[in-house]
C-alpha cells in the first residue's frame, strides 16, 4: 500500500479509479439531501450522547446500549418537544386570534397608555393597518397548514434520524476510522482537523444550546410569575431567540413588560425589566463558561452560519451553519500551511508576543539561577572536606 506521502501522487496515476469514487460520492450526496437536515440532526444526537453510549458501553453490548439510549431519546426528548412545540404553537394562534376578534380590552389599555403620558387611538391604527395585519395572519394560518401537512415526511424524516442516531452511537468509531482512512489526508493532519472540529461542535452544539435552554427557563419562570399569558409560547420564543445572535432574550421581555405596564401593572414592569437585564446579562457568564474559546468560532462565523445555515439546512442550522464555516476555515488554515510551510497567522502572533517571549528566557533565567546555586554549594561542601582533610593529616604528624 502506499504511504501518507505518496496519496497525492497515487489519485493522479490512477484517473479512473479517482473519478469513479467523485462519481459515487456524488450520487450518494444526492441521495441524502432530500433528508438532509434529519441526518445532521441525527448527527448533532449522537455527537451529544456518545458520552452516554461509553459509558454504557462499560456494562452492556454496544448494540444494547444504542438502542436503550434510542428509546430513551424518543421518550425523553423527541416527544416532549414534539408536544410542546405543539403546545407553543395553539398559545401563538389563539394570541393572534384574540387581537383578530378585538377580545382585547383596548380601552383599558388605551387608558393606561394615555395615563403615562401618551395619546394613540389603537382603533385608528388597527384600521389603518388591517391589510397588513390581515396578511400576516393569512401566511400564518398557511404555515400551519403547511406543517400539518408536512407531517408524513416528517415523521419519515424523524424515523431517518432515529436510525442515524443508532448506527453513529453503535459504529461512530468504526466510521471515524474508515473516514481517516479512505481520505488521501495524512493522519496528522486529519488528527488536527478532528480535534478543531470537536470543539466547534462542542461550542455549536452543546455550549450554544445549553445557554439558550437556561436562560429560556429562566425568563420563562420569570415571565410565569408576572402572570404574562402564553408563557410555553413565550419560553420556546426566548430559546429560538437567544439562539440567534444580536437579538437574544431582549425580544421577549421588552414586549412582555411593555405589555405589564400597559395593562396598568407597572410594578410587575419594572420588575420583568431588572428580572429581564439579568437574564440577558447571564449570558456573558454562562457562555464563555461552558463554550470556551477556539480561534475558529468567532463572532462573524457565528452570525453568518446561523442565518445561513438556516437557509440551506432548515432548523438544524442553527447548529451545522457555525460548525460549516468553522472547519472550512480549519481546512483552509491547514492546506495554506501546508503549501507554505508557514504557520497560520495566530500562531505567528502566539510566538512573538511579550508574554510568550519573556516566558522562555525567565525559564533560562531560573535554570541559571539554578546551576549557580548548585556549583556554589559543591564549592562549599569541597571547600569543607578540604579543610577536614587538612586538620586530620596535622593530628596525624602531630
Amino acid at each position: 500500500m502506499p504511504d501518507g506521502h505518496n496519496r497525492s501522487a497515487w489519485i493522479h496515476e490512477q484517473p479512473g479509479l479517482t473519478a469513479l469514487a467523485l462519481v459515487s460520492a456524488l450520487l450518494a450526496l444526492f441521495v441524502l439531501l432530500p433528508y438532509l437536515q434529519f441526518v445532521l440532526f441525527g448527527v448533532v444526537l449522537a455527537y451529544i450522547l456518545f458520552p452516554v453510549q461509553e459509558r454504557l458501553e462499560q456494562y452492556i453490548r454496544p448494540t444494547v446500549a444504542a438502542i436503550t439510549i434510542v428509546v430513551a431519546t424518543l421518550l425523553i426528548v423527541l416527544i416532549p418537544l414534539i408536544y410542546v412545540i405543539t403546545i407553543a404553537v395553539r398559545q401563538a394562534l389563539d394570541v393572534v386570534n384574540s387581537i383578530n376578534q378585538g377580545e382585547l380590552d383596548v380601552a383599558a389599555i388605551e387608558e393606561a397608555i394615555q395615563f403615562n403620558g401618551y395619546a394613540v387611538d389603537l382603533v385608528e391604527l388597527y384600521q389603518s393597518n388591517q391589510d397588513r395585519i390581515a396578511t400576516g395572519l393569512e401566511q400564518l394560518a398557511m404555515g400551519v397548514l403547511d406543517f400539518a401537512g408536512s407531517l408524513p415526511s416528517l415523521f419519515i424524516g424523524l424515523t431517518i434520524t432515529l436510525f442515524i442516531l443508532f448506527a453513529l452511537l453503535r459504529d461512530g468509531k468504526r466510521l471515524l476510522a474508515w473516514v481517516q482512512w479512505v481520505l488521501p489526508v495524512d493522519d496528522t493532519i486529519l488528527d488536527e482537523l478532528r480535534t478543531g472540529l470537536d470543539q466547534l461542535m462542542w461550542a455549536s452544539v452543546v455550549g450554544n444550546v445549553a445557554v439558550a435552554a437556561i436562560q429560556a427557563v429562566l425568563l420563562g419562570v420569570g415571565l410565569f410569575v408576572a402572570g404574562v399569558p402564553a408563557v410555553i409560547f413565550l419560553t420556546v420564543a426566548t430559546f429560538v431567540l437567544t439562539l440567534l445572535p444580536l437579538v437574544g432574550a431582549f425580544g421577549v421581555w421588552i414586549p412582555a413588560a411593555a405589555y405589564l405596564a400597559a395593562v396598568g401593572r407597572v410594578t410587575a414592569a419594572a420588575a420583568m425589566v431588572v428580572y429581564g437585564l439579568f437574564v440577558t446579562f447571564s449570558d456573558s457568564y454562562f457562555r464563555p463558561a461552558l463554550i470556551g474559546q477556539t480561534s475558529a468560532y468567532n463572532a462573524a462565523i457565528v452570525i453568518v452560519g446561523i442565518f445561513g445555515g438556516l437557509i440551506v439546512f432548515g432548523a438544524v442550522g442553527l447548529f451545522i451553519g457555525p460548525v460549516a464555516l468553522g472547519g472550512a476555515k480549519l481546512v483552509l488554515d491547514c492546506f495554506a500551511r501546508e503549501r507554505t510551510g508557514v504557520p497560520t497567522p495566530d500562531a505567528q502572533r502566539e510566538q512573538t508576543t511579550p508574554g510568550a517571549e519573556s516566558a522562555p528566557a525567565a525559564a533560562e533565567s531560573e535554570t541559571t539561577l539554578d546551576t549557580a546555586d548548585a556549583t556554589a554549594d559543591t564549592e562549599l561542601e569541597e571547600s569543607e572536606k578540604t579543610n577536614v582533610d587538612t586538620d586530620t593529616e596535622n593530628r596525624s604528624g602531630d
